[in-house]
């Protein structure tokens, strides 16, 4: 038997072994992604980093839909940001420090957070030669590599007191964009035959201005560019603690391992197309959209393509309208009204206003199509979610869709680190190991010359 004929007796074998009747997980009452029939989350931890909010309970117990808030530290992020804006600064960086202390800097704390930040990006010059020298054709990839890899720079690396996962968090935060634009550059050199550009980090610029930097070159880049990305990364930077790619990192976390391989687990989760890769099919989506309905304006013509989405006639035939819905939020999500506010904005400055009023049209229309389409079915109003603005506003400053998903974990990586820090800080610490049901049926051994 050679290896191809092994692979398709092993491949033909899941049909049976990977196939569990979806009634059974009724009766025997599994939470199915953690989630309750009336598809709120199953409560497994307790935090005070991050609230996300879509739904009120009922003293009957059924869920009522409200607009949507996320709260950062028990403020609410739509509150941090027009603060920030009102002041006319740049507020990520005051973010992290919101995060990881709990509460807002005073303006020499401001300080000091920004100079550590620019100081710590710039990487050592072994840590840039294996970044240059790592082969793929996915950022993601590198970047998990490239975060285990500096586990062997960090001369305490499995120490888990609070000072040293501070201090290792802000490494992270700080070299996050650094490695990511390394990165690209040399997928950009090893995939496209284009020239390699390495661009040392400015020692006085905000994290989202040194990327846009690191990523384009000097005068590449707009103020308006740089207000969006550092809007874009506020809002990503946290999401409660029952979010994929941060449960992940606190399940890691609470085997007490160290923050490298912690990290590394949350940036492996949110590389998956069904959480944080969403912004790169919305755009896919959004392009086809513009390629097959002729007309902009036409509700009509956008209606039928939609529902030819759904009935996985057209674009990548899942069925799925991709940035429509979410698992929390219901009639809003507060990242997308305040991403889509300064996204008007930017497409008035690069000329793509009729593109931008054509996915405000989508919008509206696809949460009633979807709605009809799914009556039956559907537990409750639905929006849109911050992923269908967030492609449209990185294509729009000029940042390829390579670095969609990396820019989110740029942003999360800031979530990631506050719920690591709270895990291993708990007064009475437990190691997260929920119960699996064996469903299979008992099977005898059989001599092998009878099977």
């Amino acid at each position: 038997m050679d290896n191809e004929q092994l692979t398709k007796i092993l491949s033909d074998s899941i049909a049976y072994t990977s196939n569990i009747d979806k009634d059974l997980f009724l009766k025997m009452g599994v939470k199915r992604g953690l989630r309750n029939e009336d598809h709120s989350g199953v409560l497994a931890g307790l935090t005070r980093v991050g609230d996300v909010v879509g739904y009120e309970r009922q003293e009957d117990g059924t869920l009522k839909p409200i607009p949507g808030k996320l709260y950062y530290r028990g403020m609410d992020v739509e509150e941090l940001v027009k603060g920030i804006q009102t002041e006319n600064r740049l507020g990520f960086e005051e973010t992290t420090y919101l995060l990881l202390s709990g509460k807002l800097p005073t303006k020499a704390e401001l300080d000091a957070v920004k100079s550590l930040l620019a100081q710590t990006m710039p990487l050592n010059h072994t840590a840039t030669m294996n970044i240059l020298s790592l082969k793929g054709k996915n950022i993601m990839n590198i970047l998990a590599r490239s975060v285990l890899e500096l586990y062997a720079y960090d001369e305490n690396p499995d120490d888990i007191s609070p000072e040293n996962l501070v201090r290792q968090s802000v490494n992270l935060i700080a070299k996050f964009p650094t490695i990511i634009a390394y990165a690209y550059q040399v997928l950009r050199h090893d995939q496209m035959g284009r020239s390699l550009h390495i661009r040392h980090p400015y020692e006085d610029r905000s994290v989202a201005e040194n990327f846009l930097f690191m990523m384009k070159g000097r005068d590449k880049y707009t103020e308006l560019d740089i207000k969006i990305l550092d809007l874009a990364l506020i809002l990503h930077a946290e999401h409660g603690g029952g979010n994929n790619s941060t449960f992940s990192v606190r399940v890691t976390s609470s085997t007490e391992t160290d923050t490298y391989s912690a990290i590394a687990a949350g940036i492996g989760s949110l590389k998956g197309p069904l959480h944080g890769g969403a912004n790169i099919k919305v755009q896919g989506m959004l392009e086809d959209m513009k390629k097959n309905v002729s007309d902009w304006q036409s509700v009509d013509q956008i209606d039928n393509y939609l529902l030819k989405i759904l009935r996985k006639e057209a674009f990548d035939r899942t069925g799925l309208i991709y940035g429509i819905g979410h698992a929390v939020y219901t009639i809003s999500d507060p990242r997308a009204d305040l991403l889509k506010s300064m996204a008007r904005e930017l497409a008035i400055e690069k000329g793509r206003l009729a593109e931008f009023e054509f996915m405000e049209l989508i919008e509206q229309r696809a949460v009633e199509v979807f709605l009809g389409f799914k009556k039956e079915t559907a537990k409750a109003r639905t929006c849109i979610n911050v992923d269908f603005y967030s492609g449209f506003v990185y294509d729009a400053i000029g940042l390829p869709g390579e670095v969609f998903t990396p820019l989110f974990a740029m942003a999360r990586i800031v979530g990631w680190s506050a719920h690591r820090i709270e895990e291993l800080n708990f007064t009475s610490k437990r190691l997260i190991r929920p119960a699996y049901k064996n469903v299979r049926e008992k099977q005898l051994f059989i001599p092998i010359n009878e099977r």
